[in-house]
């Protein structure tokens, strides 16, 4: 902008609150979009956040200022701290445009400045209201006026777009779909020889074996129908495959576990609990396949990086998952247990089929790229802030 003759460049605001420390996916989606973004003659980033946040994404960000914020931790404070101190925050510290990138979790209420943010997936509004578990009491009340102040919307599918649209009342024009990419040097076939098992510090996990990634989370991740469509699996094909259940608990986990626990074959159910970040190809790679079942999802990496792990997928017919995977993956009815068990069958003993989905998802996720996704990000913030 220009000031006296001289060209300042415009300051834009990074909010990291919500991202988990980079140990959730918002947080992943955060690290791969800095890695593309750098401090410019007409732009500046500083990111805002935690104190703990600091560690994670200022390396990430390439050295961009961090100024810590909101000390005290939890949903309600966080969400006060975005109410009512985050406005005078932003003015303070000149912001030309802030980013949101965890918006479906933590938008502010109000921004003195353009305000852009990421919507994830539409799990805080799953359910009816008195059964939103992912949104304390308060930001139930405020969440959807927030969304709908916000400048711009990023929805990372379409299916987030017309839920934001239909559910929460976000005018359609403040919103524009921008998918997810997938890290490709990480996420990509390999070999292994029949017979040899995996290794990850701590465990080892024997093949074969059927890979659902994702958190704990129960009921919208639809673990409990998976377990007994495992057991209708099993009973049918009397295959040795296992189940690897990878992800850290959430809500009710306990009753996922129960369920296993109770399975038939619950000898061959494996819990990873929080699995490291960077073992994740290899984990995918070794599988024989992947089911993603569940019931609401924003955009499904769980299919993306399977496909460009070289490991076909089945999937609910549910959310942003078809839209991803298209005509790649096996479809099921997500309240199912045996249509999800008959698509599983069918990838374990058709192996013709097996290899077409291979062929299909490497394909597919080709068209998935984190240069191509954090160009029109920082293409939005740029058009939010004028510039």
């Amino acid at each position: 902008m220009p000031s006296g003759g001289i060209l300042t460049a415009m300051k834009i605001g990074i909010d990291t609150f919500g991202c988990g420390g980079g140990n959730s996916w918002a947080g992943l989606y955060l690290s791969h979009i800095l890695k593309y973004v750098r401090n410019s003659e007409e732009l500046r980033f500083e990111l805002f956040g935690w104190e703990y946040d600091r560690y994670e994404f200022g390396e990430a960000g390439g050295g961009m200022e961090f100024i810590p914020r909101c000390f005290y931790n939890g949903k309600t404070a966080n969400a006060l701290w975005h109410i009512f101190k985050y406005p005078r925050f932003a003015r303070d510290r000149g912001y030309g445009a802030c980013f949101f990138p965890a918006a479906h979790r933590q938008p502010p209420y109000h921004s003195p400045c353009p305000s852009v943010g990421v919507i994830h997936d539409m799990v805080p509004f799953w359910g009816t209201f008195r059964t939103r578990l992912h949104l304390g009491p308060l930001l139930r009340m405020v969440m959807p006026h927030s969304l709908r102040r916000l400048d711009r919307i990023i929805a990372v599918s379409r299916w987030v777009k017309e839920q934001l649209v239909e559910v929460v009342g976000v005018k359609e024009n403040r919103i524009e779909v921008v998918p997810n990419g997938v890290d490709h040097s990480a996420f990509y076939p390999r070999e292994y020889p029949a017979g040899v098992d995996i290794a990850f510090k701590p465990f080892s996990i024997k093949r074969p074996y059927i890979l659902y990634v994702s958190r704990i989370d129960h009921p919208v991740k639809n673990h409990v129908r998976l377990i007994r469509a495992f057991d209708i699996f099993k009973e049918r094909t009397g295959l040795p495959h296992r189940l690897v259940l990878a992800g850290r608990d959430s809500t009710e986990a306990d009753r996922v576990k129960a369920a296993a626990e109770a399975a038939k074959f619950r000898g061959d159910i494996f819990f990873t609990e929080r699995f490291p970040v960077g073992g994740l190809p290899e984990l995918y790679a070794a599988a024989d396949f992947s089911v993603l079942p569940s019931l609401c999802e924003g955009f499904g990496m769980g299919v993306l990086e399977s496909m460009a792990s070289g490991i076909p997928v089945a999937c609910a017919r549910a959310g942003a998952l078809p839209e991803v995977a298209d005509n790649a993956a096996l479809y099921f009815d997500p309240e199912s247990p045996e249509d999800m068990a008959d698509r599983m069958t069918s990838l374990a003993c058709d192996r013709v089929l097996h290899a077409e989905c291979v062929r299909l998802g490497i394909e597919r996720a080709a068209a998935f790229s984190w240069d191509k996704c954090a160009e029109r990000t920082m293409a939005i913030i740029k058009e939010a802030g004028n510039l």
